[in-house]
């Protein structure tokens, strides 16, 4: 057991007791809201979807055939393994009604050795009667649904294009929590015009809410994006974390996040070949190593135990 957080493998333990999981990523095709004119057009200006989806992934091929491209992927060195159908790509309850969506949850969650679900999806595009369904069918099969959050600050969610408030952040997760479904909050830090104080300021606002993980990562200004464009002709500055920076806030956000919120991640890793900036060269569990090294030497003065 991790002693300073529960990471990612405790969580799972908690859900999946004596099983080893591993998510499997589907691409079902689906765009988002600040992309397709609903509430905004290009997507968050930091987004390339390229930049964070593997390889056995396509929206053209069906679902049933991506799960089983994903298992073969891993069960070269995992046969054992069980898995979770992974709606990753953009926002996965957008733009389908209710019944189509609940129906492709389904249907994942009924392939061999899958035994859970997680959406990946926006605040704003979580409607009941999808919320209902999800209740009832994470009464057969557990579903974890993960919110693109990124910051508490209003100001910033409309400078990077989400186009949502963090009110939307609170209600979704709140009716999510009413019908006991699992959820994690995705939050960035080091966005434009934001600082390490700001990012926990937006830790500490998501750690009051009944969630049950964090992804957290660095801002990348990665290749293909409007950020870097916009970087570029000078509209946004961003100064990116050094990796001596980084890993400070990293123990300080351990510190303020309690032992019952999972922390999933601390680092994003694109593709080298695309990341402009920040290039640490490290992959997530090489920081995490760094990480657990600046805990240990700290813990008799900063980190102190959960509860």
């Amino acid at each position: 057991m991790n002693r300073y957080y529960k990471d990612f493998g405790e969580y799972m333990q908690e859900v999946f007791p004596g099983m080893k999981v591993q998510k499997l990523s589907i691409d079902a095709g689906f765009t988002c809201p600040n992309r397709d004119g609903s509430i905004g057009r290009g997507g968050c200006i930091y987004c390339n979807n390229a930049s964070f989806t593997p390889g056995y992934c396509s929206p053209h091929d069906p679902i049933e055939v991506q799960i089983e491209k994903g298992k073969e992927f891993f069960r070269r060195k995992y046969p054992e393994m069980k898995y979770l159908a992974y709606f990753q790509s953009y926002t996965n309850t957008f733009g389908r009604k209710a019944d189509e969506l609940l129906e492709m949850y389904r249907k994942a969650s009924e392939s061999e050795d899958v035994v859970g679900v997680i959406i990946g999806t926006r605040p704003d595009c979580l409607p009941d009667d999808l919320l209902d369904g999800l209740a009832e069918l994470n009464s057969r099969i557990p579903v974890i649904v993960e919110i693109g959050a990124e910051t508490s600050f209003d100001d910033t969610l409309r400078l990077i294009n989400r186009n949502h408030t963090w009110e939307q952040v609170e209600d979704a997760v709140r009716r999510l929590h009413k019908r006991e479904i699992r959820v994690g909050l995705h939050l960035i830090a080091g966005l434009p015009g934001e600082n390490a104080d700001d990012t926990l300021v937006t830790v500490s606002k998501a750690c009051v809410l009944p969630i049950d993980s964090i992804k957290m990562h660095q801002l990348q200004i990665v290749k293909g994006t409007p950020l870097l464009e916009k970087l570029h002709s000078g509209e946004i500055e961003v100064k990116p974390f050094t990796l001596e920076d980084y890993l400070e806030l990293c123990v300080r956000i351990v510190n303020e996040v309690p032992r019952h919120i999972c922390i999933e991640r601390f680092l994003a890793s694109s593709p080298p070949e695309m990341v402009v900036a920040p290039k640490w060269g490290l992959k997530n569990y090489q920081f995490t190593n760094l990480l657990h090294n600046r805990l240990n030497h700290f813990s008799t003065v900063s980190v102190m135990p959960k509860t």
